[in-house]
């Protein structure tokens, strides 16, 4: 295997998976940081990087480096006076932009973070935002199956790009799936029919905000 070459473990397709999902408004950027936990501009990075350089661009830089967490032994002790003396209060990810920004030292949020923590120096924490509050997960099998398709270059450049339109259900996580050319209406109806022959008609189904799923146009009598 080249050295060049970074797999993607699940959850970098998670992410890649919500990423294109608010690329393609199926989903709102702030929806997409409050899944992964991220903020607002770390979700804008990712987006961009993902236009800009494909499935690739949600994977960390860091990925497949040698490590340098062992700095030199002056970093950690300038980097730690220069917080009392100048950043004195500023959370991590504050901090190491200034650093970068105004004393050219670049060091990771989580790094930063962990030598507050160790030196116990207080910082501002990051207000937590309101968000949704998640539901429960149904109670028995079959009360509740979602739908989703997961646009990816599955077969990694050897043949055409595939979506996986999957059926999980809500209380087990029991997934059934099959690639398709594209996400539509005809792929979703044959997907739930094979799931339905296998393991019966669900009570209900949930479903996101793809065009394949709901309808725009203005109620009228015919549809009423």
């Amino acid at each position: 295997m080249r050295e060049d070459i970074i797999l993607m473990d699940k959850e970098d397709r998670r992410r890649l998976h919500l990423i294109q999902q608010a690329i393609e408004k199926n989903a709102t950027q702030q929806e997409a940081a409050e899944v992964l936990e991220l903020s607002d501009r770390q979700i804008r990075r990712l987006v961009k990087r993902v236009r800009k350089e494909g499935d690739s661009g949600v994977i960390h830089r860091a990925r497949g480096k040698k490590s340098n967490r062992k700095f030199a032994s002056g970093i950690r002790k300038r980097v730690l006076d220069l917080y009392r003396g100048k950043y004195v209060g500023f959370g991590p990810t504050l901090a190491v932009e200034k650093l970068l920004e105004l004393d050219g030292i670049a060091i990771s949020d989580e790094t930063m973070r962990r030598w507050l923590i160790e030196e116990e120096l207080p910082y501002r924490k990051r207000k937590a935002r309101p968000h949704r509050q998640w539901r429960e997960r149904k109670e028995h099998t079959g009360k509740m199956i979602q739908m989703d398709g997961s646009h990816h270059d599955w077969l990694e450049g050897r043949g055409p790009k595939l979506v996986l339109m999957a059926c999980i259900d809500d209380a087990t996580n029991r997934i059934y799936a099959r690639f398709y050319d594209y996400e539509g209406t005809i792929p979703a109806l044959d997907l739930f029919k094979r799931y339905t022959k296998k393991y019966g008609i669900p009570q209900s189904v949930y479903l996101d905000r793809h065009t394949t799923y709901k309808s725009n146009g203005k109620l009228s009598i015919e549809m009423s």
